[in-house]
């Protein structure tokens, strides 16, 4: 039979995308494939993304089973991190006075630096490659990187069209063309930045299985659906958290996880709660309010869940999906449950005429409660004490049920306790919880610069569920409906 392994090792996420239903085989670290080297085994590799660079160690077995592979012109698809690891090095110092240059394999002649884009994404195809053969029409696909710039001699295969980098829009025309995926001299050692390219391009997931003359298609899907049930059977990778399989709610509920500002830790809350709910047998889908859906990549790896197209929600013209379709879309979902990160504070953005485009519009248009939480390391306990309740009272004047209210990184449990009656006594929230500060100190802990899935995830379930009641946050979450974006002169007028 023909077989196409997937690297299913720590930082990776084989559950972000299917793949074009190919793998028929898991890959861990040692390189082994039941039980013999994978350079025997299979006739094809896919690696996918994730954090491999910052999580992994680069002398891991199994990169010496992808050199030999290469060597032996078996096709190989990095996606990409998996991309990253077949480069020959990659500066992930973000926001570092120094770059911070780690060693790829060395396999395609590229090096990679910070470029941040999160668009769904065409690309221009160049035909230099058994994949890309035959595909006259531009791929579609997504990014989602923040060591995205591709620089080097290899030969092209892709240039991506997107509309933001860094934050920022490209240009006035609304777009621009990067550099987003390349190969090796001899065409059979893949890497691109693009997501779902074998998902929603059949003719290049048709290229590879004529490459490796895939006789069997029907047994490889059928093989596929045993990796896949295998991948979605656990909570992150390697943690033997095994997932019970039953199903909770009818219909979905929606909870939107809100805050004061950045840095209040939306990220590492949304995440232990993804992680914890998908540890009692929720199905949860992970949405973000605005383009950056980086932020919910570390729910997803413990969750195992795809980046849907509905998983990113648009704000202005930010953003993949609209919030009618997108509560549409999910009410005829098997989900259990429904997370929200919104962006920044839940009012940034409330007073920009381009509506919707605050966390707190979205949360108006469909009554989805919110659980509305504040980082303490800035100002204190106290100080996020009163801003939360003031902006609880704001959102109650806007008619959003604020379910609960989260102090995070709490340095001092008596302050806290101290200020619960406050909180209590200035707002209609009855609900008031901490999580503790984060004791860890290492590198890889922050989403927008350099992140470790697989520390960033542990530590976020360990601390969410040693802090906080699961099944009191799931009862936050309720049955949602579009009713109508608020119009920006009703917005005025209520703040007023």
């Amino acid at each position: 039979m023909t077989k196409i392994g997937l690297a299913y090792i720590k930082g990776s996420v084989p559950g972000f995308e299917e793949f074009g239903k190919l793998p028929t085989d898991i890959v861990k670290e040692n390189g082994l494939v039941n039980g013999n080297k994978a350079s025997d085994e299979l006739d094809a590799l896919i690696i996918p993304g994730g954090t491999l660079i910052e999580s992994n160690d680069i002398n891991m077995d199994l990169n010496k089973e992808i050199l030999k592979m290469a060597k032996m012109g078996k096709p190989i698809i990095g996606i990409c991190a998996g991309f990253q690891l077949l480069s020959n090095q990659i500066d992930i110092g973000r926001k570092s006075e120094v770059p911070i240059v780690k060693d790829g394999l060395g396999l395609i002649d590229v090096e990679f630096s910070p470029l941040i884009t999160s668009d769904r994404v065409k690309a221009k195809v160049f035909d230099n490659s058994f994949l890309t053969k035959n595909q006259n029409e531009d791929v579609d696909g997504f990014h989602t990187h923040t060591y995205g710039k591709v620089t080097g001699d290899a030969k092209p295969l892709f240039y991506s069209k997107v509309q933001r980098m860094n934050y920022g829009d490209t240009n006035e025309a609304g777009e621009y063309n990067i550099f987003s995926g390349a190969c090796n001299d001899d065409g059979n050692v893949i890497g691109t930045m693009i997501h779902n390219i074998l998902d929603e391009n059949p003719i290049l997931v048709e290229n590879l299985l004529n490459q490796i003359d895939a006789t069997n298609v029907e047994e490889i899907y059928n093989e596929n659906k045993k990796v896949k049930k295998y991948i979605q059977s656990e909570v992150g990778i390697s943690s033997n958290i095994k997932i019970p399989q039953k199903k909770i709610n009818s219909r979905p509920k929606f909870l939107m996880i809100g805050s004061n500002g950045s840095d209040s830790g939306k990220t590492f809350i949304l995440t232990g709660l993804a992680g914890a709910l998908r540890k009692r047998g929720y199905k949860v889908a992970l949405l973000k309010v605005g383009p950056d859906v980086r932020d919910i990549i570390p729910g997803l790896y413990l969750t195992k869940d795809y980046m849907n197209e509905f998983s990113s929600i648009k704000i202005g013209h930010l953003g993949w999906c609209d919030i009618e379709s997108t509560i549409a879309k999910l009410n005829s979902s098997d989900y259990d449950i429904v997370l929200i990160e919104g962006v920044m504070s839940v009012f940034t953005g409330l007073l920009n005429e381009k509506v919707p485009f605050s966390a707190a519009e979205i949360a108006m248009s469909s009554n989805i409660p919110m659980l509305l939480i504040s980082g303490v390391n800035k100002g204190g306990i106290e100080s996020a004490a009163v801003d939360l309740a003031a902006h609880a009272n704001m959102l109650n004047r806007f008619g959003i049920d604020v379910k609960g209210i989260l102090l995070n990184k709490v340095y001092n449990e008596n302050i806290f306790d101290n200020v619960v009656p406050y909180i209590r006594n200035n707002t209609k929230v009855d609900e008031i919880l901490s999580v503790g500060k984060l004791k860890l100190e290492t590198r890889g802990f922050t989403p927008e610069i350099e992140i470790r899935y697989d520390l960033f995830t542990k530590a976020a379930l360990d601390l969410v569920e040693e802090s906080i009641d699961i099944e009191k946050i799931a009862d936050m979450a309720e049955e949602v409906k579009f009713n109508r974006i608020i119009p920006f002169n009703e917005i005025k007028d209520k703040v007023i």
